[in-house]
């Protein structure tokens, strides 16, 4: 039987939450809001991904506060107004689907903030672009050409965590199953980690203890406020000499179990453009797989990962729990599907699905009866 489409159980204060298989769908910017409100993209894009054959689907970065949004038309969960945008979007495109567990990332962006979307170049905005005052745990730009961010008081950081903790309470009455804390790819709370980006000479800089400071804080604090799935994203290594390292990333994870993590999803990089990444098919899966050894964190892999065999390999090597996609649903949304034919395994599709399959792939929807009138 293929692993990457057995169950998975993943634990929480609240109760346990099954999987049906092990395969996710990772956080993926769209940048297609107004004002932090989801939009009819959204109710296309999450619509498409919950028919993906995938048992978890993690909705983008979300900011917690206006200017926690990498761009302008980044994703929010702030007020009112942008949680019944979020709620109504994703109660549509969920009625549209078969059952499939969601997870929202929580996110501040931190110096990466103020930015233009990718197809615009990225670059920070100016004022009279739409930009707006950007912030970090050190004076310390992004790229040497960049204004400087704010360094954050410590009010400011309390203010910020319960930025946090309010848009956990937001999507719990959304509806969600889970909530993930982005601490990856360059924004605040991997901007306190890394040496690189924090320079603090008070308790939130300098030595590991004070760098895990913050981004613990604010798990916690979401922890206590919050009894669903809870897990963290992480940059397991920033790819440059003093940088944020896997050893601390490991640890980090083990402060995270106790904390109460019910899972961490582990990716690299993001933290300057000065980082040396050695891309490859499962590049990132040693980080992984040392993390879960150390932590014993249920732990999700990603990056470069395409192909089923590759994913059901990482999941027979025990290097991870569950196999984390991308841009590889963007470009073929029913991967699982695929591989569900490919592995022997089997997936859900809502019926108006169901007569479009080869009639070497009908297996994978197991009991479903497909035929034609």
């Amino acid at each position: 039987m293929s692993l990457l489409f057995t169950p998975y159980t993943l634990g929480s204060p609240r109760g346990d939450l099954v999987l049906a298989n092990r395969v996710v769908v990772a956080p993926m910017c769209q940048y297609s809001s107004v004002n932090g409100e989801a939009s009819d993209w959204h109710l296309m894009h999450w619509g498409n991904l919950l028919n993906s054959g995938a048992g978890l689907f993690i909705i983008e970065a979300t900011g917690v506060t206006p200017d926690a949004r990498i761009t302008p038309a980044c994703l929010g969960l702030w007020d009112d107004r942008t949680e019944a945008a979020l709620k109504d979007k994703l109660t549509r495109a969920r009625a549209l689907a078969p059952p499939v567990p969601v997870f929202i990332q929580l996110s501040h962006a931190g110096r990466k903030a103020s930015s233009s979307t990718p197809w615009q170049g990225g670059q920070l905005l100016s004022k009279d672009q739409g930009g707006w005052a950007i912030c970090g745990p050190s004076p310390i730009p992004q790229l040497p050409n960049e204004r400087t961010p704010h360094s954050l008081s410590k009010s400011e950081l309390q203010d910020i965590t319960a930025a946090f903790v309010a848009a956990a309470e937001r999507s719990d009455r959304i509806g969600v199953d889970g909530i993930e804390l982005h601490s990856a790819h360059g924004y605040l709370l991997h901007q306190f980690l890394s040496p690189i980006a924090n320079q603090r000479t008070d308790e939130y800089g300098g030595e590991f203890e004070n760098r895990i400071r913050f981004p613990l804080e604010v798990f916690q604090a979401v922890r206590a406020a919050y009894s669903g799935v809870l897990g963290l994203r992480l940059s397991a290594s920033d790819w440059m000499e003093g940088g944020w390292t896997p050893e601390e990333s490991a640890e980090f994870a083990v402060r995270l179990k106790a904390a109460g993590a019910n899972f961490i999803h582990v990716s690299s990089g993001g933290i300057s453009p000065q980082q040396k990444i050695a891309i490859g098919p499962d590049y990132q899966v040693p980080f992984a797989k040392t993390i879960k050894a150390r932590s014993g964190l249920p732990t999700m892999a990603v990056g470069l990962i395409t192909d089923p065999h590759q994913a059901e390999a990482i999941l027979e090597r025990g290097d991870a729990d569950l196999v984390a996609l991308a841009r590889a649903f963007l470009y073929k949304p029913r991967w699982a599907w695929e591989a569900a034919a490919i592995l022997q395994g089997e997936v859900q599709a809502s019926p108006q699905y169901w007569r479009c399959l080869p009639r070497e792939a009908q297996a994978v929807f197991g009991a479903v009866r497909i035929g034609q009138r």
